[in-house]
């Protein structure tokens, strides 16, 4: 089933500012909460849509990536660009977006039956992202690849299952905050009394002290493991392009949402082709006789070679278009084309013979230069081409 356009989800226009964006989220969320749609599946899926177009939308990088290349530089599930895909739970929802409603449902989410409901006021770890460079040849992009990347990173301690504590139980409720991560202080002032809340400096905003701490890890919840990511990179990516896999970054200090990974694509030089956007280019040299009476040559394209006919009388900077040769475009139907541009080769050492027959050739009509007022220019032709 394909995804819906994140903007047709929030129904909002794509000029729409960072705050009507939040705000057509947020009306979203309240109409699907599960709080308000017990039981309800079709609710769930549309608040997971929603939180899904609005993490992509609020975030400007990925916003540009989706207004240009729209899903497919999006990815889905474990793909890439940043959206829940399934991989977060409603939990990782409310812990990321829960400050935009307020008050709302009781001072904040409540989890209603996913995942128990955890303190809302508690501090949310993220994990730092990962940046890695993947280079690919023109084959490559042409359809699209599978890579497996070994990745360094940081995973959660599986002695402790990323609490940081032994045995994974040795917690005490913090004290200072009695569990909230939070801290509240009311103060007089001239206006009346004002409250201020703050993160809880005993325990770091977690509202848990960790009483005896794992000896892996040391009580950070995260060691350092390499571990091996397939991506799946669309056909016709280009030089220089991101795209993120959503989680597959640092996982977060005890707990938390982990970072993303991002791809930085890099292409690899094609020892024959050149790329301009979605259309190739290729130079061949023609000898003056086969210009002259013409020929059948071999050109290289990215599925093989291909024969095209030279006609006879073919001038030099003759470009010649192989239609669909080229690449396809990331986000769109179609595939650009094979440019070829014909040089007719002087040669620069000829034998007393050779020449003796090119100074009788020379004083022919049929060899002299001839061109027709209405021939246009190489840079004229070059610009049709790429129209």
């Amino acid at each position: 089933m394909s995804k819906r356009d994140y903007y047709e989800v929030l129904e909002i226009s794509k000029n729409a500012s960072a705050e009507e964006i939040k705000k057509a989220y947020r009306q979203k969320a309240l109409k699907f909460h599960p709080d308000k749609n017990p039981g309800d599946k079709n609710a769930e899926e549309n608040f997971k849509e929603a939180a899904e177009a609005y993490e992509v939308l609020s975030n400007p990088e990925k916003k540009a990536r989706y207004d240009r290349f729209g899903h497919a530089g999006m990815g889905n599930g474990g793909g890439y660009g940043g959206g829940f895909g399934g991989g977060m739970s409603m939990d990782d929802i409310f812990s990321q977006f829960g400050d935009i409603f307020g008050g709302a449902f009781g001072g904040g989410f409540s989890g209603g039956g996913f995942g128990g409901g955890s303190s809302r006021g508690k501090r949310v770890n993220r994990g730092s992202n990962l940046r890695i460079k993947v280079k690919l040849t023109l084959e490559e992009i042409l359809k699209g690849v599978e890579k497996k990347i070994k990745v360094s990173k940081y995973v959660a301690c599986k002695s402790c299952n990323g609490s940081g504590a032994k045995n994974g139980t040795s917690f005490r409720n913090c004290s200072t905050c009695n569990g909230t991560g939070r801290i509240t202080r009311v103060t007089n002032t001239f206006l009346g009394q004002m409250q201020t809340t703050s993160t809880c400096p005993s325990c770091g905003g977690e509202g848990q002290i960790i009483t005896e701490k794992c000896n892996t890890c040391f009580g950070n919840g995260i060691v350092k493991e390499d571990e091996v990511i397939t991506i799946n990179i669309p056909a016709g990516v280009g030089e220089g392009m991101q795209m993120s896999m959503s989680g597959k970054g640092n996982a977060a200090a005890r707990g938390g949402m982990p970072g993303d990974l991002i791809i930085l694509i890099e292409e690899i030089r094609h020892e024959s082709l050149i790329r301009d956007g979605n259309n190739l280019l290729y130079d061949h040299y023609i000898s003056f006789p086969e210009a002259a009476i013409g020929t059948t040559i071999e050109v290289p394209t990215l599925e093989g070679k291909a024969r095209i006919k030279i006609d006879p009388g073919t001038q030099s900077s003759k470009v010649l278009r192989l239609k669909g040769k080229g690449l396809p475009s990331v986000n769109a139907y179609g595939r650009g084309d094979l440019l070829v541009n014909i040089n007719v080769w002087t040669p620069q050492n000829i034998s007393k013979e050779e020449r003796s027959i090119l100074e009788s050739l020379a004083v022919s009509d049929n060899f002299k230069p001839n061109p027709k007022k209405n021939d246009k220019s190489f840079f004229e032709r070059m610009k049709d081409y790429f129209q």
